[in-house]
């Protein structure tokens, strides 16, 4: 099978900080892929690269075997690279339906101007309603976003990635401020999501990694230093050391 993502080589410096170093990844169609390591191992700043927001020294990102190193973030979205912030990016004062509708709107290459159109036309409600119903938001739709409990606001923010039909779903801490009830909500969700687009996983909560990834990267000073099953991670010596013996932790 080939790989959906290939990282060859990638180089971030800022200043005297090494934030990404010769770093070599790959990512195979229809996985589910943490990112795990220490704090400022360069997990988010590996993200961004892959997003577009950052651009990489040296190296290069192919995506379903294209070179996309140079491409800008809309391109990369057209291409089916959606990333998901720690910070919820929702438009508050509209119901959850309307976030959906003019994400769906966004996917078909019209404006976002038209926000009273995304309303109120049947085919961009009807697949809006459906990634609601998808995410658990179903009953929701009419809430304003800003008034959604945070959790729920992290569960539209994935209906709208959702809604641009992403190859590659690039989730960025997304139980991060989360409470129990609330995190394993979108625990769930990440289980359902299985068979639906590639994702890439940034999170702090070791047990919820070790629970639904497929395969884990582990990150220390820029560089993975292993890439397996989570059985075989948790064996690793090296990974054991870098996590000052076993103590797997942090993300």
């Amino acid at each position: 099978m080939s790989c959906l993502l290939q990282v060859r080589g990638l180089v971030k410096i800022f200043g005297a900080l090494v934030a990404t170093n010769d770093l070599h990844l790959q990512v195979m169609p229809g996985e589910v892929h943490a990112l795990i390591g220490p704090n400022g191992a360069g997990k988010s700043t590996l993200v961004a690269q892959l997003a577009g927001e950052l651009a990489p020294d040296s190296g290069s990102i192919l995506f379903e075997g294209l070179d996309i190193t140079n491409l800008p973030v809309p391109e990369r979205v057209a291409r089916g690279i959606v990333r998901s912030f720690q910070i919820t990016s929702i438009f508050p004062q509209f119901s959850a339906l309307t976030n959906v509708s003019l994400a769906v709107q966004a996917r078909a290459g019209h404006s976002f101007k038209f926000w009273r159109d995304a309303s109120t036309d049947p085919t961009l409600r009807e697949p809006a309603q459906a990634l609601l119903d998808q995410v658990g938001l179903g009953v929701r739709g009419n809430v304003p976003a800003g008034e959604l409990a945070y959790g729920e606001q992290r569960q539209l923010e994935i209906a709208m990635a959702l809604a641009t039909k992403p190859h590659l779903l690039l989730l960025d801490e997304p139980l991060a401020g989360m409470g129990r009830e609330e995190a394993r909500v979108i625990v769930d969700l990440l289980r359902r999501l299985r068979g639906g687009p590639t994702i890439l996983l940034i999170e702090h909560d070791m047990d919820v990694v070790f629970s639904i990834a497929d395969r884990i990267t582990v990150l220390v000073y820029g560089t993975a230093i292993a890439t397996d099953r989570p059985d075989a991670i948790r064996a690793n010596a090296e990974v054991q050391q870098a996590y000052l013996g076993g103590e797997m932790d942090h993300a």
